[in-house]
Order: structure tokens, then sequence, then C-alpha cells
């Protein structure tokens, strides 16, 4: 005889992170989006979905975004999670939920 939580296993389904790329690094990582999926189990940050990238797209990325002397992200670029910046949130420690959207924008310059 089955139990009914037998019945029920849960499936993990992953969360998705939908990031945008602008201006120069829409030219450096070819594209303007990219979807990241992660295990459902994981705790999924700003941080960990810039190593991410890192890993997938190199030097050229990591030197675009991170400054070299501190390892911190660039001055001049504005992260944005679901249209709020994230030093409004939790910096590099704010989480994603599933369908979340991640956008990197340069400087914006006016004239």
């Amino acid at each position: 005889m089955l139990t009914l939580a037998a019945e029920f296993v849960e499936e993990a389904w992953p969360l998705r992170v939908l990031v945008r790329f602008f201006a120069s690094l829409r030219e450096l990582v070819g594209k303007k989006m990219e979807q990241i999926e992660f295990p459902d189990s994981e705790k999924v940050t700003v941080g960990k979905v810039l190593k991410r990238l890192s890993e997938v797209y190199g030097r050229d990325f990591v030197e675009y975004v991170f400054d070299r002397e501190t390892g911190e992200i660039q001055s001049y670029l504005l992260l944005l999670v679901n249209g709020r910046s994230i030093t409004a949130l939790e910096g590099l420690e704010t989480k994603f939920m599933d369908g979340d959207v991640l956008a990197i924008l340069p400087p914006v310059g006016g004239g």
C-alpha cells in the first residue's frame, strides 16, 4: 500500500533568471539576453549569476564588470533586479526568484 507522501513526490524545478545585456556588454557577449537556470534547491544571488556569466564569457566579461584592483562591480555599472537597483536591495546578496530579470546597464550619457 502506498502512502500519501509517496504518491505526491515533488519534482525539483529549476530557477530561471533572465539576464539582459546593454550597449558594449551586449556586443561583448553577442546577445541581448540570456536565460540562466539553477537547480531549485540552490540559493541564487546576483553574485552567483555574475559568477556563472564570468565562467561562460571569460576574461573580457570579467574585466568589463569587475574592477581589476578591488574585485568589486565597476562603479559605472548599474545592476537592476526587476527594475530596482541592487544598491537599494541587498547588493550582490540580492536573491532571485524564478523568472526574475537582471539588467546590466552601462553609464548613460546625455547632451
